[in-house]
């Protein structure tokens, strides 16, 4: 046995709150999703997977002239040199760089199938292949020049660049999204000829307000095109917080057809919008009948857009067909801006156009004195090898003498003509061919031009004023390659103010015809064409029986009210037909399933409702105050919900399970958009045996008309005088009269 004494782990343990364990431990992991996985740095527009990806292709010396590799050997290297993730994360944002669809100036070249429009994914990274294009050279350029710092790898093997020198803002004309910890970003992509326009006059006026760089910049350019409608003050705005909205729609045209018969063409659709899921909203809306007006949609598209939208009369306005669709589905959709950057590559921050702008010329600047002092270095070592050709080409017989006798040549070049290390190395490696007379003279003219680039570079580096121009001539050359003299740099994405067109009236455009809505015991809703009797015999499923029956129109907005106080709004020519057995009401309406229907009826404008809880408390609601606009419905009373009665008459009567009736004037009961009510009658508890009443009806009544109540068999009681049970609202009221129902309801 070992004489050692056994390890007291306990030793080793320090005692710490665990609120502040996990805090410490949260932070660690947010900051490094924020800094490492989320978000872009301002400099280059890049994060670490994407950077990764592009050195490593230019490690594997991928150029755009050059030939593919293999998508797997690439996500390989990036993996097991630079990103220790998941391949398949790798492989998808290889993919994203070379999808001209989601990259306004794709940084991948790829070939094979990476993706398309639809929606389709990529095929697996063994079946694709791809190298670097052209944008990601001006990205990478200056990186043999030492333009930017180098950190070691994730296991110390290997050094990669902290960020890219960027040769032009790729963070606005590629644009950025991502998900943080508690932060996110999501940059729109942007023309790269108006982005370096507002660069060109940042440096030209430094204290340059946002709204005149926005000005100059207009607003973003998408891949896809699209149409954007934005006021100039709106998108300025957006750009001057760094927060903000763009509206974004699709482009369209109408195609005419002959004989006054037309169709909409659809050929550019909005940003990150997938065409099959668009194809597909599309049709739903024409088989729901929510656009009554569009009869059929069709795909087209090839290598192009082309989505046919077929109206269903030819006397409707295209534009108004349009405007309807424009609010109904992702022809048109809000593309958020949060320019939520790393600055430094430490410190994220929201930043304004004119913020994001100064941090990449602050960087080309950096970027250019760097590599302006790499070139100097370069040239003094050069030249100190030049000075010493021509010492040697000076001293030419005595140099080969040298060599050819004294054993140790090198000492005694360096003692006789006082030459460097550096020199003797150089003159020693010498060839025969350079000893003739015309290599000399092409070595004073290096020399020459060496001083001078020399000496040009320390006067730049001495003046502003001179680098500011070298980086105003480097982005224009950006431009002139880029911009808008290439094909592929001219503005997609129009510009323009929203026009003022009044979408069509939905529900001017159903048919008006007579419907039957039954809703049966088990929660299935039908509508019966006509207006059938309501007591009429109708087939339900097993189990099942009639709950609900009443007569609509096709135009109608059916009101439901639950047992949970909410309103949800049916369209009646949604509703499924008579033929079969109906659908589940709650596919429909997200209704619980432990509320129950108190009423349906159909919606009328100007009305009146009461609704009251089973505690005894409630309110007058107006008409416009239930309409729900989504499934979720409207919350108009708070509490279990017991009635919904419409307003009539000038009393209001009303009955709790312990039978006493009380009648007040409707004066008395307050109107309100929401909330619990006030109190409509007395109650007290029972004591022993019996539970606490609570109310059980409400009925409104004429004063001078009296009370009625069915007594069966068919026969009607009516009370003419009421005033025995008059009172103040919220008073206990008194013992129904004799006769009464036994379930203490007015029928």
């Amino acid at each position: 046995m070992s004489d050692e004494p056994a390890h007291n782990d306990d030793q080793n343990t320090v005692p710490e709150p665990l609120g502040r364990a996990i805090g410490e431990r949260y932070l660690t992991y947010a900051l490094s999703t924020i800094m490492h996985r989320a978000l872009p740095d301002a400099r280059d527009g890049l994060k670490p997977v994407h950077r990764r990806i592009l050195y490593a292709m230019r490690e594997l010396r991928l150029s755009p002239t050059g030939a593919f590799r293999k998508s797997a050997k690439i996500t390989g290297d990036v993996m097991g040199n630079y990103h220790p993730h998941g391949d398949a994360a790798i492989y998808d944002a290889m993919a994203r760089l070379a999808q001209d669809f989601a990259m306004r100036y794709p940084l991948v070249d790829g070939q094979g199938n990476f993706g398309n429009i639809d929606g389709d994914n990529p095929a697996a990274s063994r079946y694709t292949e791809a190298r670097m294009a052209e944008p990601s050279e001006a990205l990478l350029e200056g990186l043999a020049e030492n333009a930017v710092d180098f950190r070691p790898n994730y296991d110390g093997t290997l050094t990669e660049p902290v960020v890219l020198p960027a040769a032009f803002p790729n963070l606005l004309c590629n644009g950025a999204s991502g998900i943080a910890v508690g932060m996110a970003t999501n940059i729109p992509p942007h023309n790269l000829h108006d982005v370096i326009d507002a660069c060109l006059h940042l440096i030209k006026t430094p204290d340059a307000r946002d709204d005149t760089l926005a000005g100059i910049i207009q607003g973003p350019d998408f891949p896809t095109g699209g149409v954007l409608v934005e006021t100039r003050q709106s998108i300025a705005d957006s750009y001057r917080t760094g927060r903000g909205a763009f509206r974004l729609r699709a482009r369209w045209q109408v195609e005419d057809l002959g004989r006054g018969q037309w169709q909409v063409v659809v050929t550019e659709i909005p940003y990150q919008v997938q065409k099959s899921r668009l194809i597909e909203r599309l049709a739903e809306l024409i088989q729901t009948r929510k656009v009554p007006i569009l009869a059929d949609v069709r795909d087209e598209s090839a290598d192009d857009i082309r989505i046919v939208l077929e109206p269903r009369t030819r006397s409707v306005d295209a534009a108004q067909m349009m405007a309807a669709l424009f609010r109904v589905s992702d022809l048109e959709i809000r593309f958020s801006l949060n320019m939520n950057v790393l600055i430094d590559g430490r410190v994220p921050k929201v930043c304004s156009l004119r913020e994001v702008l100064r941090a990449f010329l602050d960087h080309r600047r950096e970027v250019l004195i760097r590599r302006s002092q790499h070139r100097l270095d370069k040239i003094a070592a050069r030249l100190e090898v030049l000075e010493g050709y021509l010492i040697a080409y000076l001293n030419l017989d005595r140099v080969i003498e040298i060599i050819r006798f004294e054993d140790d040549p090198k000492a005694v070049m360096i003692a006789e003509f006082g030459l460097s290390d550096t020199q003797v190395e150089a003159i020693l490696n010498m060839r025969l061919r350079a000893l003739r007379k015309l290599e000399e003279i092409e070595l004073r003219a290096e020399r020459d031009s060496l001083i001078a680039e020399r000496d040009a570079l320390a006067a730049m580096l001495a003046d502003d004023a001179a680098q500011w121009g070298r980086i105003t001539e480097e982005l224009k050359e950006v431009r002139g390659k880029f911009g808008k003299s290439h094909p592929a740099g001219q503005r997609r994405t129009e510009i323009t103010e929203a026009e003022d067109v009044q979408p069509i009236d939905l529900d001017a455009m159903i048919e008006r015809e007579p419907l039957t809505v039954i809703l049966s015991k088990m929660g299935w809703i039908r509508a019966m064409k006509g207006h059938q009797p309501l007591d009429a015999e109708v087939k339900f499923r097993d189990g099942d029986g009639p709950l609900l029956a009443l007569h609509a129109e096709t135009t109608d907005k059916l009101m439901l009210f639950a047992s949970n106080g909410r309103f949800y709004t049916l369209p009646a020519h949604n509703l499924p037909g008579g033929r079969g057995l109906g659908e589940p009401l709650r596919l429909m309406i997200d209704l619980p399933n432990e509320a129950e229907v108190i009423a349906l009826f159909p919606w009328r404008e100007g009305e009146k409702y009461l609704v009251a809880s089973k505690a005894g408390d409630g309110f007058v609601v107006g008409a416009a105050d239930i309409l729900a606009q989504t499934k979720t419905g409207k919350q108009v009373l708070n509490g279990e919900a017991l009635l919904c009665r419409p307003v009539h008459g000038d009393h209001i009567a009303v009955v709790g399970t312990n039978r006493k009736l009380l009648i007040f004037p409707l004066t008395e009961l307050p109107e309100m958009a929401r909330g619990k009510g006030v109190r409509l009658q007395k109650y007290r508890d029972g004591g022993g045996l019996l539970a606490e009443s609570q109310l059980s009806d409400a009925r409104f009544v004429t004063l001078a008309e009296g009370l009625s109540w069915p007594m069966g068999g068919g026969k009607t009681r009516t009370e003419p005088d009421l005033t025995e049970w008059l009172g103040k609202r919220a008073s206990a009221g008194r013992m129904a009269p004799r006769g009464f129902p036994r379930d203490n309801r007015f029928g």
